[in-house]
C-alpha cells in the first residue's frame, strides 16, 4: 500500500509499505478521507512536539475492511457492533488507561496521551489497523467526506461541555475557525444566544449560518471592543457581559479579552492552543470569581460530533473550502502554510474515497 510520509521539515515522501497486519481486537479500515488541521501543518513544518518520520492524518473516515476477534467495547464500555462494510469515523486518541487522570474518566489528558497522525502513524495512508474500540459508525445520511471531520466537531463540542452551558444564557466565540464554528452550532443547538467575533469578515458571515445571533469584527491594532461594539455586547448582556466565553484563537490577547469581558462569576473555556504567553489579570479572575478551564480533544464524542453534523449538513459542507488528491497532499500543506483567512477545512481524497 502507499503511505505518505513527513520524512522531514516541509517534505513529504511517498512509500510503498506492507499492509498492515490485523492484531486480535483490531479493524482494518480502507481510508476514504482525510481532513487536515493547523496541528498538521505545525507536524508538517517541523514545529510539534513529535517526531519525524511520520504518517500524518488524524481526521479521518473510512470503511471497515477486515475484523479480527478480540474486544469490542467502544470508549464507553458499550458493545461495539462494527460489520465488515461499515463506514466509520476513527477516534485517533491513545490513551494508557493507568495514570490519574484515565482512572478518573478524563483519558483525553492522559499523562501519556497520544493521538494516531501526531504521535504515532496515522491516516494518511491506504489501510489502517486500529482498535475495533476506536470505531464510530457514520449515519446513513452522513457522506463520508464531511465524516472525517467527526473529530473536530468533538473538539467543539468537549469545549462546549467543559463550559456548561445553559438554556438562555448568552456566549462569546472568539476565533470563527472550524472549532469556533462548530461551537457555535452545538451552542446554538443548546439554546444560548451566541455572539461571534474574529478578525476576517467573511467568517463572521459564515458564524452567521452557524446560528450567531450578532458578530464583531476584530481589527488589529484597535481596541476591541469599540465603542459601538461594546453597546452592542451590553444591550445583549443586560449589562453584565456573557456567562461563557469559548476562546478558540489561541491568541494571548484573545485570552486577556475573555478574562476581561466575561461576567462575573462567569466560565471561560481555553481551546485555542498556543505555546506563546498571554498577560493574564491576577484581579479579574478571583475578583469576578471565574471559571477558568482548559479543554482538549475530547471524551469519546466523535458520535456526538457526528450526528451534530449529520443534523447540519449544509453547515458542514461549508466548512470544507478545498479538495486535494492523495497525490497532492503536499500542495495541501502549502496552500495552509500561506494562512490566509479564507481557508477552512481541506479535504484530501484517498485513492478509495476518489471512486467510492
Amino acid at each position: 500500500m502507499l503511505s505518505a510520509i513527513t520524512v522531514s521539515k516541509e517534505t513529504i515522501a511517498f512509500r510503498d509499505s506492507p499492509e498492515p497486519i490485523l492484531e486480535p481486537g483490531h479493524a482494518l479500515v480502507r481510508v476514504h478521507n482525510v481532513t487536515l488541521c493547523g496541528t498538521d501543518l505545525h507536524i508538517w513544518e517541523d514545529d510539534y512536539p513529535t517526531e519525524l518520520p511520520l504518517v500524518q492524518g488524524h481526521e479521518f473516515s473510512g470503511i471497515v475492511e477486515a475484523l479480527a476477534p478480540g474486544n469490542t467495547r467502544n470508549g464507553n464500555g458499550a458493545v461495539q457492533d462494527i460489520s465488515i462494510g461499515d463506514r466509520v469515523a476513527v477516534n485517533p486518541i491513545v490513551y494508557c488507561g493507568g495514570c490519574r487522570p484515565c482512572l478518573t474518566g478524563r483519558y483525553n489528558v492522559c499523562q501519556n496521551v497520544g493521538c494516531l497522525g501526531c504521535y504515532s502513524d496515522g491516516a494518511l495512508t491506504e489501510l489502517i489497523s486500529v482498535p475495533v474500540e476506536k470505531l464510530c459508525p457514520v449515519p446513513d445520511d452522513l457522506p463520508l467526506d464531511i465524516a472525517a471531520m467527526g473529530e473536530p466537531a468533538s473538539i467543539a463540542m468537549q469545549a462546549v461541555n467543559r463550559g456548561r452551558p445553559e438554556s438562555g444564557e448568552t456566549a462569546l466565540v472568539l476565533g470563527s475557525g472550524p472549532i469556533g464554528l462548530l461551537a457555535t452550532l452545538y451552542l446554538t443547538e443548546c439554546g444560548v444566544t451566541v455572539i461571534c467575533a474574529d478578525t476576517e469578515q467573511h467568517r463572521l458571515d459564515l458564524a452567521v449560518g452557524f446560528g450567531a445571533a450578532e458578530t464583531l469584527l476584530v481589527r488589529p491594532g484597535s481596541d476591541f471592543p469599540d465603542e459601538q461594539q461594546a453597546q452592542r455586547l451590553d444591550s445583549m448582556t443586560d449589562g453584565y457581559g456573557p456567562q461563557l466565553v469559548i476562546e478558540a484563537t489561541g491568541v494571548p490577547s484573545s485570552l486577556e479579552n475573555a478574562i476581561r469581558l466575561v461576567a462575573s462569576a462567569g466560565r471561560i473555556v481555553q481551546v485555542g492552543i498556543s505555546p506563546r504567553q498571554a498577560n493574564v489579570s491576577m484581579k479579574d479572575i478571583p475578583y469576578k470569581e471565574l471559571d477558568l478551564m482548559g479543554s482538549r480533544m475530547s471524551l469519546n464524542l466523535i458520535p456526538d460530533g457526528l450526528a451534530l453534523l449529520s443534523r447540519h449538513p449544509e453547515q458542514a459542507r461549508a466548512l470544507m473550502t478545498h479538495r486535494f488528491a492523495f497525490a497532492d497532499v503536499q500542495k495541501a500543506y502549502r496552500l495552509m502554510q500561506g494562512r490566509t483567512g479564507k481557508i477552512g477545512k481541506i479535504v484530501v481524497e484517498m485513492p478509495a474515497g476518489s471512486v467510492a
